[in-house]
């Protein structure tokens, strides 16, 4: 089916409108605030960016998820779905607010990230409780359809979040404190539409084997434990979700070489040409992103989600090796887009065999190692990133390690895939609105 034939699907469902519309309105405010960040961090005129620095700015935003998943999963698969989407916006507004006062204050870098990290980690907590409560408004054979509109929408709106960003950072010359604020008050929006959905729609299905709140926190490193063996018994879902690490990694490595060779190479240290460059990346990243939603629905159908991924790996490390190597600044514009199909592609199969084949009380457990997976990917590719990349970012070798592992990974997946069945598919226990 096309996107617009899968959208009108997913659109009858009154609840599925709501859950939508909160977390288009959500993104939209993260990409405000994502190209702050990252504005403030790497692409800062009074600053000296090395590999190192990025390395550093992508472990303080994104690892520690990895050490918060299991807790955050403990309480997704607990506490009422619909009430975090209500009240995590209201917290990470205030927190918006907070950052924005720091920069005002002009206090150390150190205490920034560290508000920064603050308000990322209630957005996790957020994002992994929409993707556990998309099986509760949607038909079960239309989870496909859903993954493709629902969480690749929310990107493509993402990075216009991000354009608005631009606009507001070049063109208008807002501080960016102003641009916090500005982020917060959208984010707080989506907790009034995620109000409207009533408290019990979204999850967690009742257990009677489910251990209290306090029992499950003393006992994490258990819960996840299971998590994972749970999520190891549905085999083709457990490949799916490692073929999305597998990209991560290799995107991430992609990401600190593209923002090093635009910062000194293809610039000469120009902060702002650089930002231009980089910004180029993504937008063309986002036209990638935006014909995922099109492509994949299309191709999974009639090749399955097993095949598609494999393809989507393989043609990422070809584009990668035919646009970079020549280490030509228009180069890396095209290769983002392709990476950006590839990547987003990965992530909707990723999204729909967990969601297919995860039972409704590991899926918090799930998507919280799903979590721990992709931050984690990223910034260990940003590590060895800094220990390869020379000072302008010209790496045979980087380049290399991307399109052999994109190959290769491709080429594993398909290996194991091959000689597995994929998990019996179950009926939905959610309501469909």
């Amino acid at each position: 089916m096309s996107f617009v034939a899968d959208l009108r699907v997913v659109l009858r469902g009154r609840d599925f409108r709501r859950l939508f519309a909160t977390r288009l309105v959500s993104q939209f405010s993260d990409g405000i605030f994502q190209f702050s960040v990252l504005g403030f961090a790497f692409f800062n005129p009074e600053k000296h960016t090395s590999a190192l620095d990025v390395a550093f700015g992508f472990a303080v935003l994104f690892l520690p998820y990895s050490v918060l998943g299991p807790f955050v999963g403990v309480f997704i698969d607990r506490w009422s779905r619909r009430q975090i989407l209500v009240v995590a916006p209201l917290v990470r507004g205030t927190l918006l607010l907070l950052t924005a006062g720091i920069l005002v204050a002009g206090l150390p870098e150190p205490i920034f990230y560290g508000a920064a990290l603050c308000v990322l980690g209630v957005n996790r907590f957020f994002m992994a409780a929409l993707s556990a409560a998309l099986p509760h408004v949607v038909p079960h054979d239309r989870l496909m359809a859903a993954n493709a509109v629902v969480p690749t929408s929310g990107t493509v709106i993402t990075f216009g979040g991000v354009a608005l960003g631009y606009v507001m950072r070049e063109i208008l010359h807002t501080d960016i404190s102003i641009m916090m604020i500005t982020s917060g008050a959208i984010f707080a929006l989506s907790a009034l539409v995620a109000r409207t959905m009533p408290r019990d729609l979204l999850g967690p299905d009742d257990s009677l084997d489910r251990p209290d709140t306090r029992q499950a926190l003393r006992g994490v490193a258990v819960g996840l434990k299971e998590g994972v063996r749970h999520l190891l018994h549905h085999r083709v879902a457990a490949a799916t979700v490692g073929a999305m690490a597998l990209h991560r990694f290799m995107f991430g490595m992609s990401t600190a070489l593209g923002i090093i060779l635009y910062r000194y190479y293809f610039t000469g240290g120009d902060a702002t040409s650089a930002l231009q460059g980089m910004s180029l990346v993504v937008a063309t990243s986002g036209i990638g992103f935006a014909l995922a939603v099109v492509v994949t629905p299309l191709a999974t159908e009639r090749f399955t989600l097993e095949r598609w991924v494999p393809w989507m790996l393989a043609s990422a490390g070809i584009a990668t090796a035919v646009l970079v190597t020549p280490f030509q600044e228009w180069g890396l514009p095209v290769a983002g887009f392709f990476l950006g199909v590839a990547g987003q592609s990965v992530k909707i199969c990723a999204d729909t065999a967990v969601q297919r084949d995860v039972d409704d009380i590991y899926l918090g457990r799930s998507f919280a190692i799903y979590d721990m997976l992709f931050n984690a990917s990223f910034v260990l590719a940003a590590a060895l990133s800094a220990a390869i990349l020379p000072d302008n970012g010209k790496s045979y070798v980087a380049l290399a390690i991307i399109v052999l592992g994109y190959v290769f990974g491709g080429l594993g997946y398909r290996l194991l895939t091959r000689r597995l069945a994929p998990s019996p598919r179950r009926p939905l226990k959610g309501p469909v609105g």
